[in-house]
């Protein structure tokens, strides 16, 4: 007798789950990859269109550069702590602090709206409210006789555009911690205080070290989205601060500092950047996910 012939396998069906997807892979292509191959290949391309590595190695030599990437970790750095502290805090109130759910709910709805609130609009927002012609400068000016501004006062610096920046980053602080707060289980902090722990205790060993993982990568979510941002502070100062991202946009489109291998090579240098700050939040997200398991 021969070997009777082996069953095959039975085929997969064809899953439709795919044909959802593929808009979301197409638009990465289009939009992600295809102009990050592109960066990547005209960092090397020199003025008259030839091989170069002078503009990757004029990201460490030249000092305006060097300078511009300080300053935009400066920033990025200033505005991710201070809107991780004092968004947690507020996160803390909406959620935990006992406020009435229509004061949780508006600013829930709030921050929804105003971390997406960015750009020109929010640049002109604060220009109109506390710059050289203000309101706000002209009611104090009006009201108290005292011109801040003639004093030395001016938002067109660190500090102002960091305040700038604060307005997006606190209402997205709120957005992703409100979530883990209420994730925090009843049963956890009743076993602590049958433990004879007490209010510290409970937040020292158990409620912080849960939270740590998701504090850690919306901080760095925060650097990341201050760090990547151009119409903001391109809008709200100008030239007034080397930020890398104006120094990108006058290499490639100015007419004086023209150079858009050199341009290219800068925002090479914050694909680097972001992707190890990327790395990092993904990693935070994995080690929180186990507490919601």
């Amino acid at each position: 007798m021969g070997d009777a012939p082996s069953a095959r396998p039975p085929r997969k069906p064809f899953s439709w789950t795919w044909v959802g997807v593929a808009p979301f892979f197409v638009f990465a292509f289009l939009f992600l990859f295809l102009p990050s191959a592109s960066i990547f290949f005209r960092s090397f391309e020199s003025l008259d269109h030839r091989f170069t590595f002078q503009n990757i190695l004029d990201l460490f030599q030249k000092s305006d550069i060097r300078n511009a990437y300080k300053l935009s970790l400066q920033i990025s750095a200033a505005t991710a702590l201070g809107g991780a502290f004092f968004g947690f805090l507020l996160a803390y109130a909406v959620t935990i602090g006992g406020l009435p759910r229509a004061v949780r709910n508006f600013m829930l709805s709030f921050s929804g709206v105003a971390s997406n609130f960015a750009g020109v609009p929010l640049a002109f927002a604060f220009v109109a409210t506390m710059g050289n012609a203000g309101l706000v400068t002209r009611i104090i000016e009006s009201t108290t006789g005292i011109d801040i501004h003639a004093g030395g006062f001016t938002i067109y610096n660190f500090w102002g555009l960091s305040i700038v920046y604060m307005y997006f980053q606190f209402p997205l602080m709120v957005l992703i911690m409100a979530p883990a707060l209420d994730g925090l289980r009843r049963e956890w902090r009743e076993a602590c205080e049958n433990l004879g722990g007490s209010t510290w205790h409970y937040w020292r060993y158990v409620a912080l070290p849960i939270l740590a993982p998701t504090l850690l990568g919306t901080a760095i979510l925060l650097f990341g989205n201050a760090f990547g941002a151009y119409a903001t502070a391109y809008a709200f100062t100008g030239s007034f601060l080397n930020l890398v991202t104006i120094v990108i946009g006058a290499q490639i489109q100015g007419d004086v500092l023209y150079n858009p291998g050199l341009g290219n090579a800068m925002a090479l240098g914050m694909i680097v950047i972001m992707s190890m700050v990327m790395s990092v939040y993904i990693w935070s997200q994995r080690r929180a996910a186990r507490w919601v398991r």
